[in-house]
């Protein structure tokens, strides 16, 4: 009696917008856990520093901040040291920068397993948002301890702080899928991801307070989901003011808009990543 014939699952590129299939990064989730483990371990393996890399990038722009912007230019921090005024905002915007940066990048840099297996390529901008929050974790604890330091208690407004981290990996899914996909076909968009991320730091309030910004711009300034979150995190952790839900409301909406459109858009170009990357 002949052998059953086994199924076939023929793989084609779609012509038209396609379903986002997000059931797919369930059935992949090894993977996934594979390059988030991997990122991680690259990270910290055979390094002489370890865990202290975490916040090394965020402890000497405090400092530089703090001489420039709160001794020299005297910016003011809305009553509380300057240098926790803005390592409060560098613990969150240093997080979306490097996971940003990492996952525009993760589609070229991944060229070798596209070329060779199939699976959904949208774990490849998903995990360094993952790996990432290991070095979120870490640089909380110092900002905990300077807390300590200077005595400032959190608000009740504490609760909110896991809110404010999914905002910042939604920002940064969002735009790491539209520059992802278009890197691909347009390589100066990795070059200009850095450069874009040094000019959106200064676009959010890291080194100023967001009450300086006048009242009529304040809408068109909160389409920033950054400006949101880190005025939030200062909020909700020195009680810098009152929690920034106009700015939180609209980033939101922002942040939601530019996932959905950046998921659809990132499948939809999947088709000829195996023959441009």
């Amino acid at each position: 009696m002949p052998a059953p014939a086994l199924p076939v699952t023929t793989i084609e590129p779609a012509k038209r917008w396609v379903p986002l299939r997000l059931e797919e990064l369930s059935e992949y989730r090894d993977l996934l856990y594979f390059l988030v483990r991997r990122d991680i371990k690259a990270r910290y393996a055979q390094s002489i520093l370890g865990i202290g890399w975490a916040v090394i990038q965020p402890v000497f722009a405090m400092v530089t901040f703090t001489i420039i912007f709160g001794n020299l230019a005297s910016v003011p921090s809305n009553g509380v040291p300057y240098s926790i005024f803005s390592y409060a905002a560098l613990v969150p915007w240093t997080y979306f920068s490097s996971a940003l940066g990492s996952s525009s990048g993760s589609v070229l840099n991944a060229a070798g397993m596209i070329t060779k297996v199939y699976f959904p390529r949208l774990i490849l901008p998903l995990a360094p948002l993952l790996s990432k929050l290991v070095d979120l974790g870490i640089a909380m604890l110092l900002l905990v301890a300077m807390m300590a330091y200077y005595r400032i208690a959190p608000t009740r407004w504490v609760i909110t702080l896991p809110a404010l981290v999914l905002l910042t990996m939604l920002t940064a899914l969002g735009l790491g899928l539209w520059l992802s996909a278009l890197s691909v076909h347009y390589r100066d968009v990795s070059h200009a991801t850095g450069f874009g991320i040094q000019l959106l730091m200064y676009a959010s309030p890291v080194v100023y307070p967001a009450n300086l910004i006048p009242a009529r711009f304040r809408l068109a300034y909160g389409l920033n989901p950054m400006a949101g979150v880190i005025e939030g995190f200062r909020s909700a952790l020195l009680g810098t003011g009152p929690m920034p839900w106009d700015l939180l409301a609209i980033g939101t909406a922002t942040a939601i808009l530019l996932a959905v459109t950046g998921a659809f858009y990132f499948r939809r170009m999947e088709r000829v990543f195996a023959d441009v990357a």
